[in-house]
């Protein structure tokens, strides 16, 4: 048991050693960007940021006056509650077995059972349940 334990921790000790033997200029590239550049470019984008901002503010407003009516396709409080896909009617097919004997001989009485037409539960898209 002892002969396989040893080649295992010189593995990991190698692999721990070369671990550590990297260098500073590995990690951090000394070659990008100046901290101003980058902080540049973050302000530009930030403007940027603010900009869209704005224009969604604007357009959330031209939705509230009625410019769009998206209650049903969004999902608040108000609405979670109802039924946005109702489920689709799925009708059952009704049948009656007749009494008869079992494969041991016993008597079974008759009864009726009930399936679904269709395999798989359907639902309709929002306002598609009150099409004629």
């Amino acid at each position: 048991m002892a002969t396989w334990i040893k080649p295992i921790f010189v593995i990991v000790v190698v692999l721990g050693l070369t671990a550590c033997a990297t260098s500073k200029e590995d990690v951090i590239p000394q070659d990008g960007p100046d901290m101003q550049t980058i902080y540049d470019t973050h302000q530009r984008n930030a403007g940027a940021q603010r900009h869209l901002i704005t224009q969604r503010a604007g357009l959330d407003r031209s939705i509230a006056r009625g410019a769009g009516d998206l209650r049903d396709f969004t999902q608040q409080a108000s609405n979670e509650i109802e039924q946005v896909f109702p489920l689709l009617p799925n009708p059952q097919m009704v049948l009656f077995v007749f009494p008869h004997l079992s494969n041991e001989g016993a008597p079974v009485p008759g009864y009726t059972t009930a399936f679904p037409l269709y395999a798989i539960d359907q639902y309709a898209m929002p306002g598609e349940e009150n099409r004629p």
